[in-house]
């Protein structure tokens, strides 16, 4: 918790590049994805995948998938201690390796804001990595009061019509983050999108939507 709140300190929830304040996106010409998969019925072993398309093409540029030994364990709340060092090594291999293709921005397949102390994964690697980040979660997390029910489930209904958002307001007040079911999802199931680091809501739901040509943007499904 005491690491948490520490490298949280550093989090910026607002945008800090010029491409992000351009309606199109100008001057956006890399965009990376992340994920760390496990080997079914072996939470030991995983792929670390860090995949760099072009944009706006979404042409891969880059990639690098490798086997991990995971060795911390699983606990409510701190699973970026268990993924982002893999994932952190991933960005340093290909900053070594290809720095001409150093992604500007990275999806990230898990939670940022939106995250019990509001410091998932997104935030986490964003700051270690001092890039922008986006979390894009495909299940709500229970956090501030944020729930399932009845009521999120007839939201996601009525925005599905109107290829539109709403925002994850918990009982703070605050908007944790945005549920999109954009008109590029094609899917009833919504997406799950909190700030990382270095970028603001409203613009990373407009990049997630603009990286989709199915329900998961193209970055992380790659």
């Amino acid at each position: 918790r005491s690491e948490q709140a520490r490298l949280g300190a550093g989090v910026v929830e607002e945008d800090t590049e010029e491409w992000q304040r351009d309606p199109g996106f100008a001057g956006l010409e890399r965009v990376g994805g992340v994920d760390l998969s496990y080997i079914k019925g072996d939470d030991s072993s995983a792929c670390a995948s860090l995949v760099v398309l072009s944009y706006p093409a979404l042409e891969v540029l880059y990639e690098d998938c490798r086997m991990v030994t995971v060795s911390a364990p699983y606990v409510a709340g701190f699973l970026a201690f268990r993924e982002v060092p893999f994932l952190v090594e991933a960005v340093q291999r290909l900053q070594q390796e290809e720095p001409r293709l150093r992604p500007q921005v990275l999806l990230v397949d898990g939670n940022g804001l939106l995250h019990p102390r509001g410091f998932g994964v997104a935030c986490h690697l964003g700051v270690l990595t001092d890039l922008p980040c986006v979390g894009v979660a495909k299940n709500l997390l229970r956090v501030d009061g944020l729930v399932r029910d009845e009521l999120h489930r007839e939201q996601i209904r009525s925005l599905q019509r109107e290829g539109d958002t709403f925002p994850l307001t918990g009982t703070s007040g605050r908007a944790l983050g945005m549920v999109s079911c954009g008109d590029n999802n094609n899917s009833s199931k919504p997406l799950y999108i909190s700030v990382g680091h270095r970028v603001c809501l409203e613009t990373a739901v407009r990049l997630v939507k603009s990286c989709c040509r199915y329900r998961i943007p193209e970055p992380i499904r790659q």
